[in-house]
């Protein structure tokens, strides 16, 4: 018996294992993430197996993650600029007292990734 044969009807590769022929199958490859893009990752699969499962096999999952990552990237770059603002935080701050400037900004980081925690990656 050969150790690989393809079905012109379905369109499918097999391998023999033992007496039987497997379908070669495997999973799309899931692109480049960001931070955000994993975050949503590891939550769907330990949270919602399911969403992960259903997602994965029809091939929406990379599309799906790639979305949220730009969004959260771009939510994040725009929070962080309108809370700075907001807060008083500028340049002349960072010059005269880069201390206290970095605290402040650590400050609007940790608030901006619970907001967009919140909305985007555990929602």
């Amino acid at each position: 018996m050969e150790k690989y044969i393809y079905n012109e009807q379905n369109g499918l590769h097999y391998e023999l294992a033992g007496d039987y022929y497997l379908p070669c199958l495997t999973a799309p490859e899931l692109p480049e993430l960001g931070i955000w893009g994993r975050c949503r990752l590891n939550h769907l699969r330990k949270h919602h197996q399911s969403l992960y499962t259903g997602m994965l096999l029809s091939c929406k999952l990379g599309t799906h993650l790639e979305e949220i990552d730009r969004t959260a990237a771009q939510r994040h770059t725009m929070l962080m600029q309108q809370m700075a603002h907001a807060a008083g935080i500028t340049e002349d701050l960072k010059a005269a007292d880069q201390l206290t400037w970095v605290q402040q900004m650590n400050a609007i980081d940790a608030q901006v990734r619970e907001i967009i925690n919140e909305e985007l990656i555990y929602a």
